[in-house]
Protein backbone atom coordinates (compact mmCIF):
# COMPACT_ATOMS: atom_id res chain seq x y z
CA UNK A 1 0.00 0.00 0.00
CA UNK A 2 1.20 3.52 -0.72
CA UNK A 3 0.19 6.64 1.16
CA UNK A 4 -0.02 10.20 -0.05
CA UNK A 5 -1.04 13.54 1.37
CA UNK A 6 -2.70 16.44 -0.43
CA UNK A 7 -3.36 19.82 1.12
CA UNK A 8 -6.02 22.42 0.39
CA UNK A 9 -4.43 25.67 1.58
CA UNK A 10 -7.29 28.15 1.74
CA UNK A 11 -6.78 31.83 2.46
CA UNK A 12 -8.93 34.90 1.80
CA UNK A 13 -11.28 33.12 -0.61
CA UNK A 14 -8.44 31.54 -2.61
CA UNK A 15 -6.83 28.12 -2.74
CA UNK A 16 -3.16 27.39 -3.42
CA UNK A 17 -2.79 25.14 -6.47
CA UNK A 18 0.03 23.69 -8.55
CA UNK A 19 0.40 22.80 -12.19
CA UNK A 20 2.58 19.73 -12.77
CA UNK A 21 4.94 19.34 -15.71
CA UNK A 22 3.71 15.78 -16.34
CA UNK A 23 -0.07 16.02 -15.97
CA UNK A 24 -2.67 18.54 -17.14
CA UNK A 25 -4.72 20.92 -15.01
CA UNK A 26 -4.38 22.68 -11.70
CA UNK A 27 -4.06 20.32 -8.72
CA UNK A 28 -3.77 20.47 -4.96
CA UNK A 29 -0.17 20.30 -3.74
CA UNK A 30 0.93 17.00 -2.24
CA UNK A 31 2.76 13.77 -2.74
CA UNK A 32 3.96 10.57 -1.16
CA UNK A 33 4.63 9.95 2.50
CA UNK A 34 8.31 9.21 3.10
CA UNK A 35 9.49 6.53 5.53
CA UNK A 36 9.39 7.86 9.09
CA UNK A 37 6.95 10.68 8.26
CA UNK A 38 3.43 11.17 9.50
CA UNK A 39 0.73 12.10 7.00
CA UNK A 40 0.71 15.65 8.38
CA UNK A 41 4.49 15.99 8.11
CA UNK A 42 4.34 14.79 4.51
CA UNK A 43 1.61 17.31 3.68
CA UNK A 44 3.56 20.20 5.19
CA UNK A 45 6.77 19.11 3.42
CA UNK A 46 5.07 18.71 0.05
CA UNK A 47 3.42 22.15 0.21
CA UNK A 48 6.78 23.74 0.99
CA UNK A 49 8.69 21.77 -1.64
CA UNK A 50 6.15 22.34 -4.40
CA UNK A 51 5.10 25.94 -3.72
CA UNK A 52 7.61 27.66 -1.44
CA UNK A 53 4.84 28.30 1.12
CA UNK A 54 5.02 27.03 4.69
CA UNK A 55 1.74 25.91 6.20
CA UNK A 56 0.75 28.25 9.02
CA UNK A 57 -1.16 26.76 11.90
CA UNK A 58 -2.98 23.48 12.37
CA UNK A 59 -3.82 21.05 9.60
CA UNK A 60 -7.26 19.46 9.70
CA UNK A 61 -7.61 15.96 8.26
CA UNK A 62 -10.64 16.26 5.97
CA UNK A 63 -10.92 12.74 4.51
CA UNK A 64 -9.07 9.66 3.35
CA UNK A 65 -9.49 8.44 -0.24
CA UNK A 66 -8.66 5.36 -2.28
CA UNK A 67 -6.86 6.41 -5.44
CA UNK A 68 -6.95 4.00 -8.37
CA UNK A 69 -5.24 6.23 -10.94
CA UNK A 70 -1.91 4.35 -10.89
CA UNK A 71 -2.58 1.32 -8.67
CA UNK A 72 -5.40 -0.11 -6.58
CA UNK A 73 -3.25 0.11 -3.45
CA UNK A 74 -2.89 3.91 -3.19
CA UNK A 75 -4.52 5.94 -0.42
CA UNK A 76 -4.54 9.72 -0.09
CA UNK A 77 -5.16 11.87 2.98
CA UNK A 78 -6.63 15.31 2.30
CA UNK A 79 -5.85 18.07 4.77
CA UNK A 80 -7.38 21.55 4.92
CA UNK A 81 -5.44 24.49 6.31
CA UNK A 82 -6.37 28.13 6.58
CA UNK A 83 -3.15 29.88 5.85
CA UNK A 84 0.41 29.73 4.66
CA UNK A 85 3.39 32.03 4.68
CA UNK A 86 5.88 32.44 1.87
CA UNK A 87 9.08 30.77 3.06
CA UNK A 88 11.02 30.98 -0.20
CA UNK A 89 10.41 32.19 -3.72
CA UNK A 90 8.84 29.71 -6.11
CA UNK A 91 10.99 28.56 -9.02
CA UNK A 92 9.58 26.24 -11.71
CA UNK A 93 11.30 22.88 -11.70
CA UNK A 94 11.24 19.33 -13.00
CA UNK A 95 7.94 18.52 -11.28
CA UNK A 96 6.02 21.79 -10.78
CA UNK A 97 5.62 24.21 -13.70
CA UNK A 98 3.72 26.93 -11.82
CA UNK A 99 1.71 27.74 -8.73
CA UNK A 100 -1.28 29.98 -8.27
CA UNK A 101 -3.77 31.26 -5.74
CA UNK A 102 -7.08 30.53 -7.48
CA UNK A 103 -10.32 32.23 -6.46
CA UNK A 104 -12.73 29.66 -5.03
CA UNK A 105 -15.70 31.46 -6.59
CA UNK A 106 -14.12 31.55 -10.08
CA UNK A 107 -12.20 28.30 -10.54
CA UNK A 108 -10.69 27.85 -14.02
CA UNK A 109 -11.93 25.29 -16.53
CA UNK A 110 -8.57 23.52 -16.50
CA UNK A 111 -8.82 22.53 -12.84
CA UNK A 112 -8.20 18.79 -12.54
CA UNK A 113 -11.42 16.80 -12.02
CA UNK A 114 -10.17 15.40 -8.71
CA UNK A 115 -9.28 18.87 -7.38
CA UNK A 116 -12.69 20.19 -8.46
CA UNK A 117 -14.43 17.32 -6.59
CA UNK A 118 -12.33 17.79 -3.47
CA UNK A 119 -13.01 21.54 -3.34
CA UNK A 120 -16.75 20.92 -3.76
CA UNK A 121 -16.61 18.42 -0.90
CA UNK A 122 -14.74 20.87 1.34
CA UNK A 123 -17.31 23.58 0.54
CA UNK A 124 -20.14 21.19 1.45
CA UNK A 125 -21.47 21.28 -2.12
CA UNK A 126 -20.91 17.55 -2.71
CA UNK A 127 -20.79 14.46 -0.50
CA UNK A 128 -17.38 12.99 0.23
CA UNK A 129 -16.66 10.28 -2.33
CA UNK A 130 -14.44 7.39 -1.17
CA UNK A 131 -12.28 7.46 -4.33
CA UNK A 132 -9.85 10.16 -5.29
Amino acid sequence: MTLGARVAVVMEGKVLMVRHTYSPGWQLPGGGVDPGETLEQAGRREVLEETGYAVAGPMRLFAMYHSVLYTDRDHVALFVVEGAEMARAFAPGREIAEIGWLALDALPDDLSPSARRRLAEIAGEAPIHPNW
